[in-house]
C-alpha cells in the first residue's frame, strides 16, 4: 500500500486555532510528509459546513502546496463535478499539474450535499449525467487536440483549452454506492472509499470492483480512515476518544441530510439507511474502530489493523492523522511515528531505500481515456 495524507481542513472549536493558524499547520505538515516518504497529499473540496471543513477552494492550498515541495504527489479529492463548468475544472487541473511538476491526482465525484446543489442551483437529479459529461470533457483536455463535445448539458467545438497537462493526471472518484465501484471500472477510473461508510461494506465494494475491472493495468483502490499512532497505545486511543468522536460527529451531521430523504438518482444509497437510526445515537470513536473507520494504537496495534486492508486490495490508505482535531504536536508525533515503524511494513523495498516516491502509479494506464 501507499500512505497518503488526506485534510478536511476542520477548524474545531476545541483546538482554539484560526482558519490562518490551521491552513499554515497544514502546509507545514504536508512538508514534513514528503520528508518522511508519504505519497500524496489530499484535499477535499466542501462549501458551507463551518467547523468540518473550510476548504472551498483547496486548489489554491495545493498550489501552495506545490511551492513548497518536490516530490510528494498533491491530490485535488474530490471535485464535486455537477457544481463546476468542466472546462474550468480542466483549466485548473492543468495551472495545477505545471505548478506542481507533473504531481497532481485527480479526484472527481457527483457531490452530496442538497444544500451545495441548492446554492449553486443544480438539480440534485441531473448529477450523474453532469458527471459524465464533465468526465468526458476532463480526460479529452489531457490531449493535443481541440475539445469537441456535444452532450445534454455542454456544447462547444474544437474548443483550444490551455494551458495543457504535462502528464495525464491519474483520475479517481468518490466511491459509496456499490453501483459506483462497476461505473468506475467500466471508465477504468481509481476509487476512493470511505471515510463514513463501514469497513465490511467497503470490502464488499471492492471485490465487486476487481470482478468488473477489464483495463489491464491493476485496479487502485483508496480508503479513507482516521489515523493516530503513539508510542502509548492506551494515550493513543484516549486522545481519539475524544478528537475522532468529534470528527466522525461532524461528517455524519454532513451526510445525514441525503440519507434521510432519498434525493433522485441517489436511491443507491439506501444500503446505508439501516445505520442511520444507529448513527443517530452518537458517532464516536468506539463505533469508527468497530466498523473500521480509524486506525489507532501503538505501531505494533496499527500494522496489525492494517491487514485486512491489504489483503482486500486497498492500495492507497488515505490517513487523517488526528483527523484536523488533535494538537499540531501530537499530529506531527503520530506522523513521525507511523513513517517510521508501520510503513515500511507495507511499501516495496525501493521505496523503503528512498529511491522513489512510494507506489508510484501507473499515470499513462491510470489516465487512459475510454
Amino acid at each position: 500500500m501507499r500512505f497518503d495524507l488526506f485534510y478536511e481542513m476542520s477548524v474545531p472549536p476545541r483546538l482554539a486555532m484560526s482558519e490562518a493558524e490551521v491552513y499554515a499547520e497544514t502546509l507545514a505538515q504536508i512538508e514534513l510528509a514528503e520528508a518522511l516518504g508519504y505519497g500524496c497529499a489530499w484535499l477535499v473540496e466542501h462549501h458551507f459546513q463551518p467547523g468540518y471543513s473550510h476548504c472551498s477552494k483547496p486548489e489554491l492550498l495545493l498550489a501552495a502546496a506545490a511551492a513548497r515541495t518536490k516530490r510528494i504527489r498533491l491530490g485535488h479529492a474530490v471535485i464535486p463535478l455537477p457544481l463546476h463548468h468542466p472546462v474550468h475544472v480542466a483549466e485548473r487541473i492543468a495551472t495545477l499539474d505545471i505548478l506542481s511538476g507533473g504531481r497532481l491526482e485527480v479526484g472527481v465525484g457527483r457531490g452530496f450535499s442538497p444544500h451545495e446543489f441548492d446554492v449553486f442551483d443544480v438539480a440534485m437529479a441531473d448529477s450523474r449525467e453532469l458527471t459524465d459529461e464533465a468526465i468526458a470533457i476532463v480526460r479529452a483536455s489531457f490531449g493535443a487536440q481541440p475539445v469537441t463535445h456535444h452532450g445534454r448539458h455542454y456544447h462547444f467545438d474544437a474548443l483550444e483549452i490551455v494551458p495543457r497537462v504535462l502528464q495525464p493526471p491519474p483520475l479517481w472518484t468518490a466511491a459509496v454506492s456499490p453501483d459506483t465501484y462497476a461505473w468506475a471500472a467500466a471508465r477504468e477510473l481509481g476509487v476512493l472509499a470511505g471515510p463514513f461508510k463501514p469497513w465490511f461494506m467497503v470490502k464488499r465494494d471492492i471485490a465487486r470492483l476487481r470482478a468488473a475491472w477489464k483495463a489491464p493495468s491493476p485496479p487502485r483502490v483508496g480508503m479513507t480512515v482516521g489515523v493516530l499512532c503513539l508510542p502509548d497505545g492506551g494515550r493513543a486511543r484516549a486522545i481519539a476518544k475524544e478528537a475522532l468522536g468529534w470528527f466522525y460527529n461532524e461528517l455524519f451531521k454532513v451526510v445525514e441530510p441525503v440519507l434521510e430523504r432519498l434525493y433522485p438518482s441517489y436511491e443507491e444509497l439506501r444500503e446505508l439507511g439501516r445505520f442511520r437510526r444507529l448513527m443517530k445515537f452518537g458517532v464516536d470513536f468506539g463505533f469508527a474502530d468497530a466498523f473500521g473507520l480509524a486506525v489507532v494504537g501503538d505501531p505494533a496495534e496499527c500494522r496489525a489493523k492494517l491487514e485486512k486492508y491489504a489483503h482486500a486490495g486497498v492500495t492507497h490508505l488515505l490517513c487523517a492523522f488526528g483527523a484536523g482535531a488533535v494538537e499540531p504536536a501530537v499530529t506531527r508525533e503520530s506522523l513521525e511515528l507511523f513513517a517510521r515503524e508501520v510503513m515500511p511494513a507495507y511499501q516495496p523495498v525501493e521505496a523503503r531505500r528512498g529511491d522513489r516516491s512510494p507506489a508510484a502509479p501507473d499515470i499513462a494506464a491510470a489516465s487512459r481515456p475510454t
